[in-house]
């Protein structure tokens, strides 16, 4: 587990360092990483895949709207839920994010066997099920 800390403050340290130009905090960076994929979120499932509780999101999400990051709505048939989407500007910082995820992650561990990768995936999905 101490590995897996080290290289979660490694990895935050280079995409610290990749995306400064972006202007970003490592919240920041995560949320809009975990929206790239286009799809529209509740604050409750963004916080669950971002690993952050919805009242700690709050703040990175006023932050993201100012910026113009992000939109929130309602969600159709339901006024009580926000619904967290991105903006076009949000939308090509996302792809940056992930573009300079995917490039790190070919770095990392591109020349690593399949199955050595494949388990590397299952720990980590199986420590992201037993987070509360």
């Amino acid at each position: 587990m101490l590995e897996l800390q080290r290289a979660t403050h490694a990895t935050l340290q280079v995409l610290a360092a990749e995306l400064v130009d972006l202007d970003l905090t490592a919240s920041e960076i995560n949320a809009l990483a975990n929206l790239a994929d286009g799809r529209p979120r509740t604050v409750s499932e963004l916080g669950a895949a971002a690993g952050t509780r919805p009242t700690t999101l709050t703040s990175v999400l006023d932050r993201l709207e100012r910026r113009g990051h992000i939109t929130r709505g309602t969600r159709a048939g339901d006024r009580r839920s926000v619904l967290i989407e991105l903006t076009p500007t949000g939308r090509l910082t996302a792809d940056t994010i992930h573009k300079t995820l995917t490039d790190l992650e070919h770095r990392a561990i591109g020349e690593l066997p399949p199955e050595a990768v494949a388990g590397f995936h299952a720990v980590l999905r199986a420590l992201t099920e037993v987070s509360p």
